[in-house]
């Protein structure tokens, strides 16, 4: 799943046609306090139950997590806050 230096997770049913085109997507990128560990990685898989959150990317060489959300069901606060449950330490909102 690596790939120059990002894992790249598609969650959901993108592809399929399944998205409804009234959904409001959003990305917002996190600056990680530091690399992530392989749990941290597996703890982000599981975090991609997280109803609303369309995909996440790493970018292990900027330090920086990003995530694609439907804003209509969830809040940038709520994707910190799970980060923060998954022991994903951020030190800044990137965008």
């Amino acid at each position: 799943m690596f790939a120059n230096g990002r894992l790249d997770a598609a969650l959901g049913v993108a592809g399929r046609g399944w998205y409804n085109a009234a959904m409001t997507l959003v990305e917002i990128t996190y600056e990680l306090q530091s690399p992530l560990s392989q749990e941290q990685l597996s703890r982000l898989g599981e975090f991609a139950n997280t109803y609303g959150l369309r995909r996440f990317r790493v970018d292990e060489q900027n330090k920086q997590v990003s995530f694609e959300y439907d804003a209509s069901r969830l809040r940038d606060t709520q994707v910190a806050h799970a980060l923060g449950q998954a022991g994903i330490a951020v030190t800044r909102k990137v965008n």
